[in-house]
C-alpha cells in the first residue's frame, strides 16, 4: 500500500464524515489510529490485540470490528504484526511513525500564524502520461489543508513548509513541485481571496459540529468532576478523534483573514480545555489496561 494511503488514513481524511444531522461519524480504524498516536508510541509503537480489543470495547466497538480494522490498517502499511512477551500484537510501521510525528505539530499546535508570516506556494506541473502522480499530488496537498489559487498553484500558511517538504520527499514527488515563500501584494483584500482559496463555509460547518458535540462534554466535566477514568478515556478519545482532522482541513489560517466570529477560534480552545481536563485520567485508565 502506498504512502499516500497511509497518510490519508493517519490524518483521518477518509474515515471522518459529517452526517446530515451535523454530527461526526467515526470508523473503528480512526479510533485505533488515535490510540496508537497517543499511547502506542509510548510502548515502543506496539500494542497487544487484547489491549486494543479492551480499549475499543470501552468505546463501544465490538471485537470483530476491531480485528477487521486492524487487518485493514495492516494492509495499508500502517501496522505490522509482532509478538511480544508471548502476546499477539501490532506495531506502527516506520512510515506511520514518521507521519504521526509530523501530525503532532499540526494537531496540538495552539498558536496561529500572523499574516506577516507569509505563505508557502506549491507550484506543480505533471505530464499527462503521469496522471496518477498528479492525482496523488492534488490529493495530498488538499489533505494537508492547502487552498487552490489556480490550476497547479496551491497555497498554505508558511509554517507548513517543513511538513509539506517532508511529504513530497516521502512520496517521491519533488521532481514535479516547486515550493516558494510568498506574500500577497495585490489586487484584492486578503480575506476576500482566502474565501476563494478555501471553502470556509464547509470548514465552519465542521467546526460548529465539533463545538456542538464537545461543549456539553466539557461543561459536564467542569460542573460534575468525576473520578471515572473510563469515562474520561472515552470522552477524550472521542474528542481527539473528532478534532485531529480539523487542523488538516483548516491549516492554521491567520486570524486577520478569517470571518468575524470564526468558529475555529472557539473550537481550538475548547479542544485544549478538554485535553487539560481529561488527558491525565484517560492515561491512567490506559496504563491499567496495558499493565506493566
Amino acid at each position: 500500500m502506498t504512502s499516500a494511503s497511509a497518510a490519508t488514513e493517519l490524518s483521518g481524511e477518509d474515515t471522518l464524515a459529517l452526517t446530515e444531522q451535523g454530527t461526526t461519524s467515526v470508523s473503528p480504524r480512526t479510533f485505533i489510529v488515535t490510540l496508537y498516536g497517543l499511547y502506542g508510541r509510548r510502548h515502543d509503537g506496539w500494542l497487544s490485540v487484547a489491549s486494543l480489543i479492551a480499549l475499543l470495547g470501552d468505546l463501544g466497538v465490538d471485537e470483530q470490528a476491531v480485528r477487521s480494522s486492524i487487518s485493514r490498517l495492516k494492509r495499508r502499511g500502517i501496522l505490522e504484526a509482532r509478538r511480544q512477551g508471548g502476546l499477539a500484537g501490532y506495531e506502527l510501521s516506520p512510515e506511520a511513525r514518521e507521519i504521526l510525528h509530523e501530525g503532532d505539530e499540526r494537531i496540538f499546535r495552539q498558536e496561529r500564524p500572523s499574516l506577516a508570516d507569509g505563505w508557502v506556494l506549491a507550484v506543480f506541473s505533471v505530464p499527462e502520461s503521469e496522471r496518477s502522480k498528479r492525482y496523488q499530488l492534488r490529493s495530498r496537498l488538499s489533505g494537508m489543508g492547502f487552498g487552490t489559487v489556480a490550476p497547479g498553484v496551491w497555497i498554505a500558511p508558511a509554517h507548513l513548509y517543513e511538513s509539506t517538504s517532508a511529504m513530497l520527499r516521502r512520496l517521491d514527488l519533488t521532481a514535479y513541485v516547486d515550493l516558494l515563500r510568498s506574500e500577497y501584494l495585490a489586487f484584492a483584500a486578503v480575506p476576500e481571496k482566502v474565501r476563494q482559496w478555501w471553502d470556509l463555509d464547509e470548514l465552519a460547518l465542521r467546526y460548529e459540529a465539533f463545538i456542538a458535540a464537545q461543549e456539553p462534554v466539557l461543561e459536564r466535566w467542569q460542573k460534575h468532576p468525576s473520578a471515572d477514568d473510563v469515562a474520561a478515556f472515552v470522552d477524550y478519545i472521542r474528542a481527539l478523534t473528532s478534532w485531529r482532522r480539523l487542523p488538516y482541513m483548516e491549516p492554521g489560517l491567520p486570524a486577520e483573514v478569517l470571518p468575524e466570529r470564526w468558529a475555529g477560534l472557539h473550537a481550538a480552545p475548547l479542544f485544549f480545555a478538554l485535553k487539560t481536563e481529561l488527558e491525565g485520567r484517560a492515561q491512567a485508565h490506559v496504563a491499567r489496561t496495558l499493565g506493566p
